[in-house]
């Protein structure tokens, strides 16, 4: 009940745009399955680059199917995160961010739809390439605009929360809908005058549809706030603090890394976890969404929250819960208890996410929210996409490995944040009283 309240209590406006995200999200985590399964089918002719070495002597690796998957499914990451901050910046040096948004979903819906048309690997490849950058155009615009639509410090964290919880049901549904679809495929569409169609098209115009939805309802419902209007001149990320060795959004960004690393060590272990647990295939599925359950029952609330208790205990309650739900992962053996400790690990995000970003958000300067949120929004991009990698290369040196590095890095974050991350809520008011006085 109090997520619900909570949404409907939130300016209008985060929310159509919230749901633009949804819909949009929704298109494009239908890839996550669906690319997989459409490299490994006979659809996609990869067998020129099967078995072929690449790289010289001992740094040498052999293309196999699984590498192939893992380059598509990680160079959107990567160039999503990477190019964020060119985005952000640029969004705030003109000084608008609906025009990104919306080149952003075009970019990932018509990728979608061309995927329909794809014959070869490499066309993949430049495809998802493209849509990595659409979603870079996207992601640091819609975060400015949440923040910019707050009339006060006092409501940015629940508009983070609400913005995040729709987001995140588009993403964890996403996938369940792809599989629906490939699997109930192909679907004879000759009553109305179209040719039989199989799941993996299918799958794909799903995704193209969801994307030029979300671009009808931001074109049609969302416009840039008034402060977006005003450009900044000075745009750079800062890195140092003023009385402290680092910036506290920096600081901050850096610890978001580590906790998406930290989410993302589960991804590729499917069935390393299966046999430990000695479980089947439904369980994993479970385990792997209970992070995002957790999440989109506590955004809206931890959010609020925030905005009356402050942004830093939340942080500082997030980042410690996240070591020891990252390290068990690499040591329980039920898969019942995997499963608890994934949701409590859903619960150390949940305390990280809103309040985060509010805290950048009271943090930004007039002008310049795209490039300070989206410090944090590459920090968390670039971890999603290095942590599969990261587990997959250290779970060979043991299945505990992958998760104790990652709680180690989850350490690491929490001293980031009792060190160099200050409270914000509440200090332009202590600022000014103190200038009063």
């Amino acid at each position: 009940m109090g997520t619900l309240s909570g949404i409907a209590d939130t300016d209008r406006r985060v929310i159509v745009l919230a749901l633009a995200r949804m819909v949009g999200a929704a298109g494009n985590s239908f890839l996550i399955v669906v690319l997989p399964l459409y490299i490994a089918s006979d659809l996609i002719d990869v067998s020129a680059l099967l078995g072929t070495e690449v790289g010289v002597g001992a740094a040498a690796v052999t293309v196999t199917e699984p590498l192939l998957i893992g380059i598509v499914l990680s160079l959107f990451g990567f160039l999503n995160s990477l190019s964020q901050p060119i985005t952000g910046r640029l969004s705030d040096r003109i000084g608008v961010r609906r025009p990104f948004v919306l080149i952003g979903i075009l970019l990932l819906g018509t990728a979608s739809g061309l995927y329909t048309v794809v014959t070869v690997y490499w066309q993949l490849v430049v495809l998802r390439a493209i849509q990595g950058f659409g979603a870079a155009l996207i992601i640091p615009a819609t975060v400015a605009l949440v923040n910019e639509y707050a009339s006060a410090d006092a409501d940015r964290g629940g508009n983070f929360g609400v913005y995040n919880t729709f987001r995140l049901i588009g993403f964890g549904f996403g996938p369940v809908l792809a599989g629906a679809v490939v699997e109930a495929g192909p679907y004879d569409l000759s009553p109305i005058g179209l040719p039989v169609i199989d799941g993996f098209d299918a799958a794909f115009a799903a995704a193209c549809g969801g994307a030029y939805l979300s671009f009808a309802l931001v074109f049609l419902l969302v416009r840039d706030a008034a402060e977006s209007s005003e450009a900044s001149d000075d745009l750079s990320i800062r890195v140092r603090g003023e009385d402290r060795l680092l910036d506290p959004v920096f600081a901050l960004g850096l610890a978001t890394v580590a906790m998406g690393m930290c989410i993302a060590l589960f991804a590729t272990l499917q069935n390393q976890v299966n046999v430990r647990l000695d479980q089947a295939p439904v369980w994993f599925g479970l385990q792997f969404a209970a992070v995002t359950i957790a999440n989109v029952l506590l955004q809206v609330p931890v959010g609020q929250a925030s905005d009356r208790i402050g942004r830093r205990p939340f942080l500082l309650a997030g980042f410690a819960l996240l070591v020891p739900t990252t390290l068990l992962q690499g040591i329980v053996t039920d898969p019942v208890v995997m499963t608890l400790v994934r949701l409590a690990q859903g619960v150390a995000v949940a305390c990280v996410f809103a309040p985060s970003l509010a805290l950048a958000g009271d943090l930004a300067r007039e002008g310049e929210s795209g490039t300070t949120l989206s410090v944090l929004t590459m920090g968390f991009g670039f971890g999603v996409a290095l942590g599969p990698l990261a587990s997959g290369w250290l779970v060979g040196f043991g299945f505990v490995v992958p998760f104790a590095v990652g709680a180690g890095l989850a350490v690491v974050a929490f001293a980031a944040v009792v060190t160099q991350v200050e409270e914000t809520l509440g200090a332009s008011d202590d600022a000014g009283a103190a200038a009063a006085d």
